[in-house]
C-alpha cells in the first residue's frame, strides 16, 4: 500500500494551512495498492514528539475500500457522506486537529490501515479503542510522515 498527499512529500513540511496556525483543515490524502481482501480502511494521525507522549490528531474508520482518497478539509462531523466515521482526537474534538506544537519541529504520522472487515463502531471512538477493535484484522498499512515546527 502507498499513502501520499498533494500537500506535502513524505518527510516534508506540512503547509501552515493544515495546522492550528492556519485554517486547520485536513490535508488531501490519496492511497493505492490495497489488498484485494480489504473490507474497510482506518486512518490515525498522531505526533510522537509531543511533550506528554503521543498526541492524536485524527481518528477515522469504516471508510469504504472503494474510496481512494480523502479530500482536503474533511468536515469535523461524526459520520461522513461516504459512510466513514470519525473519532475523537486529543484536542477533545471529532475529526482532524492539525499540528500545533508548543515549540520546535515535530513529526506527524498519517497511518492508513487496510482491514479485513468493517468495524461497525459508533462515531467518537479514541485511537486506543480503534486499535483494540482492529487487532487481528489488519491486512496492510501505509504511512506518510510530515513535519511542522514553530
Amino acid at each position: 500500500m502507498k499513502l501520499t498527499s498533494a500537500a506535502f512529500q513524505d518527510g516534508g513540511l506540512i503547509p501552515q494551512k493544515h495546522t492550528c496556525d492556519g485554517e486547520d483543515v485536513s490535508p488531501p490524502l490519496t492511497w493505492s495498492d490495497l489488498p484485494n481482501e480489504t473490507r474497510s480502511l482506518a486512518l490515525i494521525a498522531d505526533d510522537p514528539d509531543a511533550p506528554r507522549g503521543t498526541w492524536v490528531h485524527w481518528v477515522l474508520y469504516d471508510l469504504s475500500p472503494d474510496a481512494h482518497e480523502l479530500p482536503e478539509a474533511v468536515p469535523p462531523i461524526e459520520s461522513l457522506p461516504n459512510g466513514a466515521k470519525q473519532g475523537r482526537n486529543d484536542f477533545g474534538k471529532i475529526g482532524y486537529g492539525g499540528p500545533c506544537p508548543p515549540g520546535g519541529t515535530h513529526r506527524y504520522f498519517f497511518k492508513l490501515y487496510a482491514l479485513d472487515r468493517k468495524l461497525g463502531l459508533p462515531a467518537g471512538k479514541t485511537k486506543q479503542e480503534l486499535l483494540d477493535a482492529m487487532r487481528g484484522h489488519v491486512l496492510a498499512e501505509a504511512q506518510l510522515m510530515g513535519r511542522y515546527g514553530r
